[in-house]
């Protein structure tokens, strides 16, 4: 029987020297990631796990030494290199989809609060992740040491991916003219959030849009759609409008590769119990020649990427999560994410991932099907 995953760690570096490696690299990445399959939260209790699942452990790997103490899984998950886990990720993930065109990735990053250094609370680990739409996985991610370098990641992650034909879809953080460069030459298409940090450009769209309007010229080059829901109390009106640009009327500083069209939505929301209303109005700049509910169904699937972050939350309580030492946090932050994508490709259980996880932790089988599970996706 074979973890299908845990041959793309075979390539990370073992931080240790010969004569210290009593337990096997390997054997130690298999245990800890079980382990938080099974909904571990610490380093104590990957040892506990180990401990009461060392028979089912061994149909994957010898464990010639037994199981290892709690603070040698931690010293030595917390020096392997950052970039070797986050390429053994990156690699196991290509593994499991052959292609990801016509795919909407969204692209968020995301704090674990309470992972910083206890004099330097500016020290938290920040990761930035690649969701995919289509296939419900972490495709990938970069990890920053700080929220303002995300600029940078969102730019090392688009290289590591293969994103043609895919949307990529970003909050106004990564509404960058280089990453729109990326993105185009990638062979990809973009939808990036306009915010203040392009108030210029903003305002010179803004002020495009309205003469068009008030001239009445929109014809083709403009769609409308309109989209209602209701739950928990609240009534939800979502406009999307979508109008192709003239980029010759554009100062030349604002016209971004691959720039061809101005998304608008308004949303207007009634609580049903207060009787209080809401309107919000968000602008978007878009490389692709889409219909307005083309455009609103991509821009509402970045939504997606934001539930993930809910998840690690809510399910593996990442933000309550205090490992701070080394690399522990960020190889924590990946194994959540390998137990929340087999979580997600598995089919042999209609639940949540809340109850999958407790399943998993249960029950022998069941988490011998999600390690073996390595079938490529369409």
């Amino acid at each position: 029987m074979s973890a299908t995953f845990l041959k793309h760690f075979d390539s990370v570096q073992d931080p240790r020297i010969d004569r210290c490696k009593r337990h096997n690299l390997l054997d130690i990445l298999l245990l800890a990631i079980s382990a938080v399959i099974s909904g571990s939260e610490g380093w104590e209790d990957i040892e506990d796990f180990g401990h009461l699942k060392l028979d089912w452990l061994r149909q994957y790997r010898p464990f010639e030494n037994g199981i290892p103490r709690h603070d040698t899984i931690a010293r030595v998950i917390c020096r392997l290199k950052a970039d070797e886990i986050e390429s053994a990720f990156q690699s196991w993930i290509s593994s499991l989809i052959k292609t990801t065109g016509a795919d909407v990735i969204a692209i968020d990053g995301k704090t674990a609060r309470r992972s910083f250094k206890t004099k330097e609370r500016n020290t938290a680990l920040h990761a930035v992740s690649a969701w995919s739409c289509q296939h419900q996985l972490v495709l990938g991610q970069i990890a920053v040491d700080e929220k303002s370098n995300e600029i940078t990641a969102i730019s090392e992650l688009l290289n590591l991916l293969d994103i043609e034909n895919s949307i990529i879809t970003l909050d106004a953080m990564g509404c960058q003219h280089d990453i729109a460069k990326l993105i185009i030459k990638k062979k990809a298409d973009y939808i990036l959030a306009l915010k203040g940090n392009h108030s210029g450009m903003q305002a010179e769209l803004e002020a495009w849009w309205h003469k068009i309007l008030r001239e009445g010229v929109t014809g083709k080059n403009y769609s409308e759609h309109t989209v209602i829901d209701s739950g928990h109390g609240r009534i939800e009106t979502r406009t999307c409008q979508q109008m192709l640009i003239d980029t010759s009327w554009l100062s030349k500083e604002y016209c971004w590769s691959g720039l061809i069209s101005i998304i608008k939505i308004k949303s207007e929301t009634h609580n049903k119990s207060t009787g209080k209303e809401t309107h919000e109005t968000r602008w978007y700049i878009n490389s692709l020649d889409l219909n307005a509910e083309q455009a609103l169904h991509s821009v509402r699937s970045h939504w997606q990427v934001e539930s993930m972050h809910w998840m690690l939350d809510m399910t593996f309580r990442e933000d309550e999560s205090r490992i701070r030492k080394g690399n522990g946090a960020l190889a924590f932050n990946v194994m959540r994410k390998i137990a929340l994508n087999l979580f997600k490709q598995d089919e042999t259980k209609s639940a949540s991932i809340a109850r999958k996880k407790k399943m998993a932790g249960l029950n022998d089988e069941y988490r011998s099907t999600l390690l073996e599970s390595g079938i490529k996706m369409r």
